[in-house]
């Protein structure tokens, strides 16, 4: 990173290093601390400061906007702020997303003081926050004039080579300082050791000699480390199937002749499972072996038969290999040797035509189809944490096409925001968001942020009257009893009107209305912001992958 401390004050030297890195835009919320940092960025030519509704939301904003844009900023307030922002980066954090979180802290004479101020504990103790935030993020500095040239392009190097959010705390009297221009660390660059890269290669060329089927897995880290077109190449290659796992979704081209779905162990399309599980070698990319990915452990995968492939190390079988970087040994992957001869051949996905009577009520394989067919070359596809999440894994998302969920997090909520992050990232591509009534009612405040901002997404709300996820993972009681997971009915149409703004809206119930709404969203939403509020009537109505799992669960609980 160039040094670009010069004659600059503290504020105005961070965020010309956030610039460098692309970002334009910062998310975040006013507080009493973070005055010199706001009326710095009010002066600064670059960056326009994104005010969202609470810090929470914000942060999930801004994570998305990493997903889209490579890394993003969050703005909070000492304490009280911070606090409301912890789920946010904590998420960014599972997800490997990497976040910068600057917070405002009070006068460095206070602190030094131990001063009863507002928004602490009350304590004198002005480190507690950082100390929590230890825990969830991969670095965090306690910025002055005399450091700041060393601890900012330190932790924004960390966000980008461990893909995880960073922490850095400044006093709100020392923004306007000078920086006191420091030698920075050196960078070092971490390589490929050549010794392990050609021991890696020469095992599994043995592993792919006798494989007659092989397989590619692609997952959440070949995303972030943007190993997409590396990756494609090599299935290219070696002319194999590719199938991603559920958190690793968009890391592959789904509309690539090769690709053939996601793999849901005993839960998702059997074709897939079938292809993946009888391979004689998988080669993984980035995976990470969560509940969500595992399908609740069902899946399948002898690991003396993969080729586990992380950002900086792999394993052949039962053998690790360290300091090999997954640029190097895509690469040199194709170079192998191996190409499989069978074709992939032509693969059926579970949403490729729709069936229902266009009078009938909606349910889920009737609108899923009508999804896939409305979607777009380079579409951002926002889908939040319930049933959503696991019915549009299932749809085929067209070239270009980011799709952005938690499939490790998982915090309800995430969505909403996370669509307005996407919007802010790039305002020349098309924005849908997927949720669901009761997540909409945690951060549905955000609906005003997209409006106050012309952002024009276009919003599906699915209404099934509930928590439906939760009716679906708790088999222990009868759904009958579960009252906790029922929410107040909302006017989701009328959310619009109720933040001062316009937009275009529909309340469907049939595949007919759908139909005729989605035709309708599609010529609006270059204009407005458009929301589909779509009611099924069967609360229990889901996608397969969701009823696989139910019942799998119920057949375990019977087994305790």
């Amino acid at each position: 990173m160039i040094n670009l401390a010069g004659n600059r004050t503290l504020g105005q030297y961070l965020y010309d290093c956030l610039k460098a890195e692309g970002i334009s835009e910062i998310f975040g919320v006013p507080g009493d601390y973070n005055f010199s940092l706001l009326d710095t960025l009010e002066e600064y030519d670059g960056i326009e400061f994104i005010n969202g509704r609470n810090e929470l939301n914000a942060g999930y904003a801004a994570d998305a906007y990493a997903r889209v844009k490579g890394i993003s900023a969050l703005i909070t307030t000492f304490g009280v702020g911070e606090m409301s922002a912890c789920n946010a980066v904590a998420g960014a954090n599972s997800e490997n997303v990497p976040l910068i979180h600057i917070v405002g802290s009070p006068k460095s004479t206070m602190q030094k003081e131990k001063a009863l101020a507002h928004h602490t504990l009350m304590d004198g103790d002005f480190d507690v926050f950082r100390k929590i935030y230890e825990h969830i993020t991969s670095y965090t500095a306690i910025l002055t004039p005399e450091n700041a040239a060393r601890e900012i392009p330190a932790a924004i190097r960390i966000a980008k080579e461990k893909k995880k959010p960073v922490y850095l705390v400044v006093a709100i009297d020392l923004v306007t300082k000078p920086v006191i221009s420091q030698s920075k660390l050196s960078e070092n660059e971490s390589k490929t050791n050549d010794d392990a890269l050609q021991s890696a290669i020469e095992h599994i060329k043995r592993m792919l000699e006798p494989a007659k089927k092989t397989v590619l897995l692609v997952d959440v880290k070949t995303l972030r480390y943007h190993l997409q077109n590396s990756v494609q190449h090599l299935a290219e290659r070696l002319n194999v199937p590719v199938a991603s796992l559920m958190q690793g979704k968009s890391g592959f081209d789904e509309s690539h002749p090769q690709y053939i779905g996601v793999y849901g162990g005993a839960f998702g399309c059997m074709d897939v499972t079938e292809i993946v599980e009888g391979a004689d070698c998988v080669i993984a990319v980035g995976p990470v072996w969560s509940d969500t990915n595992t399908s609740k452990s069902t899946a399948k995968l002898n690991p003396l038969k993969m080729v586990e492939i992380q950002p900086d190390s792999l394993k052949v079988g039962a053998a690790s290999y360290m300091n090999v970087k997954a640029e190097d040994i895509l690469h040199a992957l194709q170079e192998i040797g191996y190409r499989q001869d069978e074709s992939v051949g032509k693969i059926s996905f579970p949403y490729d035509t729709m069936v229902e009577d266009p009078a009938a009520l909606l349910k889920a394989a009737s609108y899923y189809p009508r999804i896939q067919q409305m979607l777009k070359e380079n579409d951002i596809v926002v889908t939040e944490t319930g049933t959503f999440s696991y019915g549009m894994s299932q749809v085929r998302l067209p070239r270009g096409a980011t799709y952005i969920a938690q499939g490790g997090w998982q915090s309800i909520g995430y969505a909403t925001p996370a669509a307005f992050g996407a919007c802010i990232a790039d305002k020349n591509r098309r924005v849908l968001l997927f949720t669901g009534d009761g997540s909409i009612q945690l951060t549905a405040q955000e609906i005003s942020s997209m409006l106050a901002n012309g952002c024009k997404p276009i919003v599906f709300i699915l209404n099934n009257n509930g928590y439906t996820i939760e009716k679906y993972l708790n088999v222990k009681v009868d759904i009958e009893k579960q009252k906790y997971n029922d929410i107040p009915e909302w006017d989701y149409t009328k959310l619009a009107e109720a933040f001062g703004q316009e937009a275009f809206t529909a309340k469907v119930e049939t595949n007919r209305e759908l139909d005729d709404a989605i035709v309708k969203a599609q010529t609006m939403n270059a204009e407005k912001l458009c929301l589909i509020e779509m009611i099924v009537k069967d609360p229990m109505d889901g996608p397969e992958y969701l009823q696989k799992m139910r019942q799998y669960l119920e057949k375990q609980e019977k087994q305790q």
